[in-house]
């Protein structure tokens, strides 16, 4: 009898993983759902919420494309999704929402945006290097983003960075010498 027991407990615990998996896969929506939602919705929130969400399933056609070798495909693609994460931005800012007082929304891009740049980054790791250009400017734009929003979170603790040229390198004259330490 306790044989019989620990014969059937693998055959449950499959079948419960086989449920646990469909209930998961049920809970994904499909790129025509989420841009139906996204048309409808009026809450300027839930309709950022919705385009990250939608940023994602971008993302990963993104990395199947370039993983596929389909660069020109990926790089129009990549445009796609960075337009996607700059709509949720614009409609975050566009709420009306102070994002210091009513982070819903700000949170979530921040932390999206923070796990795409982390992903393009290792994305363009395992690319061409001369097709690295659009993963590394897309990666940038959304860093630079990134940083719009966490000063719109926390406007007194992060300062925006300066868009400056670089310095100049420091002139010598010609009977000076430099001393290296």
């Amino acid at each position: 009898m306790a044989r019989e027991r620990w014969t059937v407990l693998p055959v449950w615990f499959a079948v419960l993983g086989i449920l646990f998996a469909s209930l998961c896969a049920m809970g994904r929506e499909s790129e025509e759902q989420l841009l139906q939602r996204i048309q409808s919705e009026q809450n300027p929130v839930k309709k950022a919420k919705d385009e990250i969400k939608l940023a994602r399933l971008k993302y990963i056609q993104v990395h199947d494309a370039y993983s596929q070798g389909q660069t020109e495909a990926g790089a129009k693609l990549l445009g796609t999704f960075v337009d996607i994460l700059k709509t949720s931005w614009k409609l975050l800012q566009g709420s009306g929402r102070k994002a210091s007082k009513q982070p819903e929304g700000f949170r979530e891009l921040e932390i999206s945006l923070r796990e795409h740049v982390r992903s393009l980054q290792d994305l363009e790791r395992t690319v061409s290097y001369f097709d690295r250009a659009p993963l590394a400017n897309a990666a940038q734009e959304l860093e630079e983003m990134r940083v719009e929003v966490l000063h719109a979170l926390f406007p007194e603790d992060i300062p925006l960075p300066r868009k400056s040229s670089p310095a100049p390198p420091p002139t010598t004259s010609p009977g000076s010498r430099t001393e290296v330490r």
